[in-house]
């Protein structure tokens, strides 16, 4: 089992455990996601990381920004500044359940990248 905690976040990710391996958490908030969503997830997250980094330079001190993008079965949008942002998700799988999480700021940028460092290092 992998496991991995911080400020308004948490993670942990079992293989053993089928169909639901992996866990995303936030303050005051859970949800159990299957392996193909946790990838599609961190798919997700990584595009969204690229897309500001790539348009922060251009924008002003003051000037916020919004990015929404799709991927499989997640909904995501980073919204903030040059420097700070956070996350918005919504989960909607073809068969049965759903969810809305968000992480705030600061605790989107860490979460991000602590789920992006527990996926890569698992595959």
């Amino acid at each position: 089992m992998i496991q991995h905690e911080g400020d308004g976040w948490r993670f942990a990710r079992d293989p053993c455990r089928e169909p639901y391996s992996v866990l995303i958490g936030g303050a005051g908030w859970a949800l159990e996601l299957t392996e193909n969503e946790g990838r599609e997830l961190v798919e997700l997250l990584r595009s969204l990381e690229d897309q500001h980094r790539s348009l922060r330079d251009q924008l002003m001190e003051e000037e916020l920004i919004e990015l929404e993008l799709e991927r499989g079965v997640w909904w995501g949008c980073l919204e903030g500044d040059r420097w700070s942002w956070s996350l918005s998700l919504v989960l909607s799988p073809l068969q049965g359940r759903g969810a809305e999480i968000s992480w705030p700021f600061p605790a989107a940028a860490a979460a991000a990248a602590a789920l992006r460092i527990m996926w890569d290092s698992a595959h």
